[in-house]
């Protein structure tokens, strides 16, 4: 990585992303799993574990849940950081970041999430880590 302001080198990098509108029925722990599969390998990151945080098997705690925690959260580690999303199923919301000490295309990652998705971007940033 080139250096940044200040002559210091980046340690890596993070990709903040923000989607609205995505198709709440395409998510699921399963296609979840594929995404950051998929994910991963078009940007060449090793992966390791995967967590999740969700409603599952709690349908009642879901149904008295604000909208504004209806949805998912999970992480998967890669070997240089790691992925996060985190969904509002009730509001059509995705968040997400990708950090790495591997350099990655913050272009290809918008593109892939958003087709994924079917959502709109309506945020992005990247953030160089010092």
């Amino acid at each position: 990585m080139d250096r940044a302001a200040g002559g210091r080198v980046p340690y890596g990098k993070e990709l903040v992303l923000d989607l609205h509108g995505y198709n709440p029925e395409v998510f699921n722990r399963e296609d979840l799993g594929r995404f950051f599969k998929e994910l991963c390998d078009l940007i060449d990151m090793e992966r390791h574990d995967l967590y999740f945080w969700d409603y599952e098997e709690e349908q009642e705690e879901y149904d008295k849940a604000p909208d504004h925690l209806k949805g998912t959260s999970a992480i998967q580690f890669i070997t240089t950081s790691n992925v996060t999303i985190h969904t509002l199923d009730v509001l059509r919301k995705v968040f997400i970041n990708v950090f790495s000490c591997k350099e990655f295309d913050e272009s290809v990652v918008i593109a892939f999430t958003s087709e994924w998705f079917d959502g709109k971007v309506i945020n992005k940033q990247v953030v160089m880590r010092l």
